[in-house]
């Protein structure tokens, strides 16, 4: 059976307390033994209890086809704060995250200290949250995995379209980047400029990144996933990236999208480095075609 138990911290940089989710691995009451940490981040408007509701059997049935390592999957409840330290100082969820909520999970729970084995991973509103945060802090995570992220296919805000940007309120904007709207602090927490800005420190940490999106994504979130993706690639950062075709925001697909995201994970975590012999032959093949 696994366990999902509910929790709740308190803080001074958000409204208090927080709750969270913690979902355990199989095994975790009947042995001593350590895992490695995730983060699942919940989209906008969600909540905590979609680790529950919508992981947890997906986790079950995986770990019974032994097809994802065990660890410990833990998702706060922060409303639709982009997991953003708003502009005004008012409410400071990033901080929050990685200053508070971290270090508590690392002490109260039996994971590895090692930043290399502390995962960050979310969906829509939470996929920005991970690319964000894990291209501001790469060395603090060891895979980040982002199914369908909130993100625009710009850099600068005003290169921004209104279909890219009809689905958010200018009251929530303005709540999170300042009234008026501050465009040179969206651009700093903007996950595309900290690809670019942090690109070298990215690839030196090899974080090991996975970036997926449907086709037919409702909010056309399918622009902005290919345009990081782009950044991604043309920056020499790795990583693997799947425009699933066919998938919406919402619906039927989501749940195959989640276990390959988790393939992903248990995939680069079980076997992190290329087939360096398989690559080698391949060279030699094809420079001997070419001679």
């Amino acid at each position: 059976m696994v366990k999902v138990q509910d929790f709740k911290i308190e803080t001074e940089l958000v409204p208090s307390p927080v709750k969270y989710s913690v979902l355990y691995p199989s095994d975790y009451e009947s042995t001593d033994n350590t895992y490695p940490l995730m983060l699942l981040l919940h989209g906008g408007g969600g909540y905590s209890g979609f680790l529950k509701n919508n992981i947890r059997p997906l986790i079950r049935d995986m770990g019974k086809q032994k097809s994802l390592i065990e660890m410990i999957i833990v998702t706060p409840h922060c409303d639709r704060s982009f997991y953003m330290d708003y502009r005004d100082g008012s409410q400071k969820w990033e901080t929050f995250i990685l200053n508070e909520l971290i270090p508590v999970l690392l002490q109260d729970f039996r994971v590895f200290k090692d930043p290399k084995k502390t995962y960050l991973g979310g969906i829509s509103m939470g996929g920005m949250g991970t690319l964000r945060m894990g291209f501001k802090y790469p060395n603090k995570f060891g895979v980040l995995v982002s199914f369908e992220p909130g993100i625009e296919p710009a850099v600068e805000w005003k290169e921004v379209k209104k279909r890219d940007k009809f689905y958010r309120s200018k009251e929530v904007m303005e709540t999170i980047f300042g009234s008026p709207f501050d465009e040179e602090y969206w651009k700093m927490n903007n996950p595309s400029y900290l690809a670019m800005k942090n690109a070298e420190k990215i690839r030196e940490s090899d974080v090991k990144i996975y970036i997926e999106v449907g086709t037919e994504d409702m909010l056309g979130l399918y622009r902005g996933a290919e345009f990081i993706h782009r950044i991604l690639f043309d920056n020499g950062i790795n990583h693997e990236f799947r425009m699933v075709y066919g998938a919406d925001h919402i619906g039927p697909s989501l749940k195959e999208r989640f276990i390959n995201g988790f393939s992903y994970l248990n995939r680069v975590i079980t076997n992190p480095k290329p087939d360096q012999k398989v690559t080698r032959n391949i060279s030699r093949i094809m420079l001997k075609r070419a001679k």
